[in-house]
């Protein structure tokens, strides 16, 4: 196949529009369509039923009004609980969205997405990719696509069902850089390194670039503070509110 260029923002809106709306959630991503944003990056989990839903925690407690685990939960269970009103009474009967529902709504918006492969504890990784990359593969087109991970089980499992990484980009996740990343990146053929933008150092953002590597930073929410390490080959970076990365990049 050959090479498709992927459409890159300069700023990627962190779990959907999520400084103004609850996370992970149809209407945070409506909101940052609104807000002007072409990408967005979400995470995905499976339910104890299967089935894949944009969700971040182990956990509903936070982001809803249940308890438990979302292994616990099949996908009737889960659609009961309401997942807005925690973050403003605007939002109130939010519910949470399956991969399914988010992909359909990420190609009416015409948007891009960075999908990271969240592994909670007892959550099988090569079963979160087998539910999940053939859904993406059929829906998004590779030149709107990023899939990340902190899990390199997930990632491999990834790679072994798509290899040609010009249709699958994937990204490693780290807290920092660590001394095994390139042997990760070589044999998963990872297009990008996504790196925590408070522990970011210059040598490191030249140690990724040098090695032909794109490089983002998450999360960060002050363009003032933020804005060496443009100079230091960052690609892009995951916000809260991008609005604020834009207003200050034009």
């Amino acid at each position: 196949m050959s090479e498709t260029h992927l459409a890159l923002p300069r700023v990627i809106a962190h779990r959907g529009l999520s400084a103004h709306a609850p996370e992970n959630t149809l209407a945070a991503v409506r909101a940052a369509h609104a807000a002007g944003c072409r990408w967005v990056e979400l995470d995905v989990q499976q339910l104890g039923d299967g089935t894949p839903v944009i969700w971040h925690d182990a956990g509903v407690r936070r982001c809803s009004n249940g308890r438990g685990k979302l292994r616990h939960l099949d996908l009737a269970q889960a659609h009961q609980l309401d997942v807005g009103s925690w973050f403003s009474p605007a939002f109130r009967h939010e519910r949470m969205a399956t991969l399914d529902a988010m992909l359909a709504l990420l190609v009416e918006c015409d948007m891009g997405l960075n999908l990271e492969l969240k592994i909670s504890y007892r959550h099988d990784p090569a079963a979160l990719a087998k539910a999940v990359i053939p859904r993406l593969l059929a829906t998004l087109p590779p030149s709107r696509l990023l899939v990340s991970s902190f899990d390199r089980d997930a990632l491999r499992a990834a790679r072994e069902i798509e290899t040609d990484p010009h249709r699958l980009r994937l990204g490693l996740l780290y807290d920092k850089l660590p001394k095994g990343w390139r042997a990760d990146a070589e044999t998963l053929l990872a297009y990008s390194v996504h790196l925590d933008w408070r522990k970011l150092k210059p040598a490191a953002a030249s140690t990724v670039r040098d090695a032909g590597l794109h490089l983002l930073c998450y999360t960060a929410n002050d363009p003032a503070v933020f804005r060496p390490r443009w100079a230091w080959g960052v690609d892009a970076v995951i916000s809260d509110d991008p609005p604020c990365f834009t207003d200050a990049l034009s």
